[in-house]
C-alpha cells in the first residue's frame, strides 16, 4: 500500500472541515470531513509513528481542533483555522512524515 503523507492530510481536513461547516451551516458535516481526514491520518500513523506517536498526534490533532474554538475569539477564525491546522501538520511531519 501507498504511503500517504499526513502532514497536509490533517491541515486539509481541519481547514476543509472548517470550510464545509461555515458554508452548508451543518456543524456535523464539517465534523464528518474533520473525523474522515483523521481516520485516514491515524491509520497511517499507526502504520509509521507506532501506537504511541499515535495517540500523541491525535491528541495534537484534536487538541488543535479544540483549541482553534477560543483562539477564534481572540485572533479571528481563519488565524485560528490556519493555526490550527499548522500545528498538527508539522507535528505530523516531525512524528511520522519525516520517516519516509
Amino acid at each position: 500500500m501507498a504511503r500517504i503523507p499526513t502532514a497536509p492530510v490533517v491541515a486539509a481536513s481541519l481547514i476543509g472541515g472548517y470550510l464545509v461547516a461555515r458554508e452548508t451551516g451543518v456543524r456535523p458535516l464539517g465534523g464528518a470531513v474533520l473525523a474522515l481526514g483523521g481516520a485516514v491520518a491515524g491509520r497511517e500513523w499507526l502504520r509509521h509513528a507506532g501506537p504511541v506517536g499515535t495517540s500523541v498526534l491525535g491528541v495534537v490533532y484534536l487538541g488543535s481542533f479544540g483549541a482553534s474554538h477560543p483562539l477564534a475569539k481572540k485572533i479571528g477564525p481563519w488565524p485560528a483555522v490556519v493555526s490550527a491546522a499548522g500545528a498538527s501538520a508539522v507535528a505530523s511531519w516531525a512524528l511520522s512524515d519525516r520517516r519516509a
